[in-house]
């Protein structure tokens, strides 16, 4: 496996996981790149960087970027999300060059969708939260967060791939860590509602002590 189809397979998979945040910025700018002659794309997804492509893909993008910004509207498109952000993850997979020439058309398409599907369900089960805890106030922000995370991503996954893998990585950590504590606030807030006593948490001097028991 040459160094070349390495790094084709690492940008994929960080274009893939940027589909799930912004479906059109990967898009968009994998199209550009080509038009740019940046990237050399397989066909017939070449046809990203034509004119008219760049044109419907830039409109959907500005689209998007304005009503993701919006109450309720925001809802409406991530409800869309759920099929457009995999079908991204998928095209922006495919479009590698030389990847298919080793992996399964099939298999690089169920890639992508999974990445992009799979970072499109984790942001939309935020959004009802920030809502619900700003009254609407915290969703332009948190999808301006969302619109720059997947831009970043999609530019290193163009340029330094190696880096756009590991930038994943820490993006599917930092998730489950805020996740956890999330879920452990909301545990602790219901027993305190509901008057239950909450068992305090062992101090390192008990853990200690409990493992020199044993």
């Amino acid at each position: 496996m040459d160094v070349t189809l390495i790094t084709n397979l690492l940008g994929a998979i960080g274009l893939g996981a940027a589909s799930g945040l912004n479906a059109w910025i990967p898009l968009f700018c994998l199209g550009m790149a080509e038009r740019l002659g940046l990237v050399e794309l397989s066909q017939p997804f070449d046809s990203m960087g034509s004119t008219p492509v760049l044109i419907v893909l830039g409109s959907l993008l500005v689209l998007d970027l304005i009503g993701d910004k919006i109450p309720v509207i925001d809802h409406v498109l991530h409800a869309v999300g759920v099929v457009v952000a995999p079908a991204s993850g998928a095209v922006v997979v495919l479009a590698q060059e030389n990847l298919l020439s080793e992996v399964h058309p099939a298999v690089a398409a169920l890639t992508g969708m999974v990445l992009g599907g799979t970072i499109h369900a984790g942001r939309s089960a935020v959004r009802p939260a920030v809502t619900a805890g700003t009254g609407g106030v915290g969703n332009p922000v948190v999808s301006i967060i969302e619109d720059v995370i997947s831009a970043v991503l999609t530019a290193l996954a163009i340029v330094v791939p190696v880096l756009a893998f590991l930038f994943v990585i820490a993006l599917v950590v930092g998730g489950v860590v805020m996740f956890r504590r999330w879920r452990r606030r909301r545990v602790a807030r219901r027993d305190g509602a509901s008057g239950a006593p909450v068992a305090p948490s062992p101090t390192a001097w008990q853990r200690g002590a409990s493992r020199r028991s044993v």
